[in-house]
């Protein structure tokens, strides 16, 4: 299932000639993830209150063309892979006026104990919830 969300290139992502800088696209890959897991009913506080965190083990970025100060951007993030170890993604970063590709890109994140920083394996409540995505 892609998940898509709407995004806005403010003022502060760009670079002294107005392009945006290459390091908002990992940003905006988490802007996806989060309401990817938004979308499969779980939010991030629920998550991190039952000591679960989800950091990124690998991140990889192909840009194809510039994104530019206040356009309107469409983050869309698809779920690749799923254990109860870990979660894998594809993105593609689109311009929203002319369907432009900007970037895709990939991560896989970890489910970790908070706690114990730990990878662990993720409990049915959120696993079951996830798989749903990818069926």
């Amino acid at each position: 299932m892609v998940t898509t969300v709407a995004h806005k290139v403010n003022f502060y992502d760009t670079d002294a000639m107005a392009v945006v800088h290459h390091s908002n696209y990992i940003r905006w890959f988490e802007i996806g993830r989060v309401e990817f897991l938004r979308q499969a009913g779980i939010t991030l506080t629920e998550l991190m209150d039952d000591g679960y965190v989800f950091p990124i083990t690998e991140v990889s970025a192909k840009y194809m063309n510039s994104g530019y100060f206040d356009d309107e951007l469409i983050i869309e993030t698809t779920p690749v892979a799923l254990t109860k170890a870990k979660m894998a993604f594809s993105y593609r970063v689109l311009r929203a006026a002319d369907d432009t590709v900007l970037v895709t890109g990939f991560t896989q994140n970890v489910f970790t104990s908070r706690v114990t920083g730990k990878i662990t394996r993720l409990p049915d409540k959120y696993y079951d919830k996830l798989k749903v995505m990818l069926d």
